[in-house]
């Protein structure tokens, strides 16, 4: 039998910084290639600056990715994913996969959970 771990305050905070909405997209893109601010800007093209900003410290301050600094002219900063956010990997395709295998009954599910569920009421009538 497998020890089960109990879910503290601690994993839910870090569960919820590296799996948002924009991490995992980030996550995603860095696992294939390093890249710029404005490459990852377009390969996520609904993210606003200021999501992807906060995403991308977020995800450093957590020690997922890197900023790279390399010097050129102008300077440019790369963003890389680190070997610690490297391990996210095989999670982030088994959660992709799971999702696309059952989103149908997903589906299924909120379609008969809006036909049976009523509107809210209107507390101002």
């Amino acid at each position: 039998m497998t020890e089960t771990t109990q879910l503290t305050a601690a994993h839910r905070e870090l569960i919820d910084q590296v799996f948002d909405k924009w991490s995992l997209q980030v996550l995603e893109a860095l696992c294939e290639k390093p890249s710029r601010f404005n490459e990852l800007r377009h390969a996520i093209p609904t993210v606003t600056q200021k999501s992807l900003t906060a995403t991308l410290r977020r995800l450093e301050r957590n020690g997922m990715i890197e900023r790279v600094i390399i010097s050129s002219r102008p300077i440019a900063v790369e963003y890389r994913i680190t070997s610690l956010g490297g391990t996210l990997e095989d999670l982030i395709d088994a959660l992709l996969h799971w999702s696309t295998a059952h989103m149908p009954a997903v589906q299924r599910a909120r379609a008969r959970f809006d036909d049976e569920t009523p509107p809210p009421h209107d507390a101002s009538s």
